[in-house]
């Protein structure tokens, strides 16, 4: 059976993760309040963030940053875009 969650990033009871994307606190919040949906759109857009800005994923002030990023997207606030991004219509 899946499993549901209320995501906070669409408000609505959704498809949750099967487990925790990290270890401790911050991965218990992220699997009991964000859909799986939410998470791979989190996903592609860190990927995004981590290649536009040439990020060192060794350097715990970019781990921050994406932490902060993250928080921001599933919250519903402003968040950083990767610069000239332009999404591509989905048929």
């Amino acid at each position: 059976m899946t499993r549901m969650v209320m995501c906070k990033k669409y408000k609505k009871e959704m498809e949750g993760l099967s487990r925790p994307p990290y270890p401790g606190a911050k991965g218990q919040e992220v699997f009991e309040s964000v859909s799986k949906q939410a998470w791979q759109e989190w996903l592609e857009h860190q990927t995004r963030l981590i290649n536009e800005k040439h990020m060192n994923m060794m350097d715990p002030s970019s781990r921050t940053y994406l932490l902060e990023q993250m928080d921001k997207f599933f919250a519903g606030e402003e968040f950083d875009q990767a610069e000239g991004f332009v999404p591509t219509d989905k048929k």
